[in-house]
């Protein structure tokens, strides 16, 4: 397989010349894009959960610790926020081919490759900074993040291997050991029961996004697992990390009965629908299903384990 970051330097030029037209016309509407806010928020939520278990478990007050608090979420969110666009600018030659990315700012020209490759080292060095006036162990783990997600992932597997999706996991659940150590730097076993479950929960979710967009990835050359191996195969591979995960927020039985019958329903729920899958004659609607299931999921979860501790 030819190297796919030998970008031509007329595409480069191409798009930064090209005319200011595209669907998006909106510069914040452009900047929400290109940082993926989406993302942002959903790690957020993590972030929070972790450092509010971190309170929880060691006893100790919000408001006293309202300024690790907020340098938690705003570094978290800026560290984020430049893996982000620094993701995009190194994706910017496959991106136009796929249909959920062809308008990302990066794509249409609508911010210069010079200011998102400013805003991503920019964001990140800022972030890191800001996690470090928490603790020192929370910078890490942000950096650690960010490394996995920008080095690891976009920049070494997402082009070349089926496990991308393993290795982007690691950012990804990163958040809550983040959260957790600008509390408690010594961090708990729960922060890594948290950092489980998000690591877990991540295969399946993006297989079922692969699943529902494996002809965009196909066209952009991205060896996602239903590109390579097929729908079946995905199908299979996506049960099983459902079972796995099945087990593990119940070593967070501490939170309360509630919590443990939200748990239930959640994790039996998702296995129900992952066998479903075998039944059904429509793979896509089904991958529609498991992904918006997933999310659910994680939000449900973890927004329960802030809830029941209140």
């Amino acid at each position: 397989m030819s190297n796919p970051r030998t970008i031509d330097s007329t595409a480069d030029q191409m798009i930064e010349n090209r005319p200011q037209v595209s669907a998006r016309t909106n510069l914040w509407g452009d900047f929400l894009a290109l940082i993926k806010v989406g993302i942002i928020n959903s790690n957020l939520i993590t972030t929070f959960t972790g450092l509010w278990l971190a309170l929880h478990y060691t006893n100790q007050d919000f408001i006293a610790n309202i300024d690790n608090v907020l340098f938690a979420i705003f570094g978290t969110a800026l560290v984020i926020a430049g893996g982000c666009t620094l993701n995009n600018y190194y994706d910017r030659d496959i991106d136009h081919i796929m249909e959920r990315t062809k308008n990302r700012p990066t794509v249409t020209g609508n911010i210069s490759l010079t200011k998102v490759l400013t805003m991503g080292i920019g964001f990140t060095i800022l972030g890191t900074v800001l996690l470090a006036f928490a603790s020192i162990t929370a910078a890490i783990f942000g950096l650690i993040g960010f490394f996995s997600y920008v080095v690891l992932y976009t920049m070494w597997s997402k082009r070349r291997f089926t496990l991308n999706t393993i290795v982007g996991s690691i950012s990804g659940a990163v958040p809550p050991l983040i959260g957790w150590a600008a509390i408690d730097s010594s961090l708990h076993p729960v922060a890594w029961v948290l950092f489980l479950i998000v690591f877990i929960w991540q295969t399946p979710h993006f297989l079922a996004l692969a699943m529902k967009k494996c002809e965009d990835y196909r066209a952009a050359g991205i060896p996602m697992l239903p590109v390579v191996h097929g729908f079946a195969f995905t199908k299979r591979q996506i049960i099983i990390y459902v079972i796995c995960l099945l087990p593990v927020p119940f070593y967070l039985s501490s939170l309360g009965l509630v919590y443990v019958i939200i748990a239930g329903i959640l994790g039996f729920g998702w296995v129900a629908l992952s066998i479903a899958g075998f039944y059904m004659k429509d793979d896509l609607k089904w991958a529609t299903m498991m992904f918006i299931y997933s999310l659910n999921y994680l939000t449900i979860l973890f927004v329960a384990m802030v809830v029941v501790t209140i």
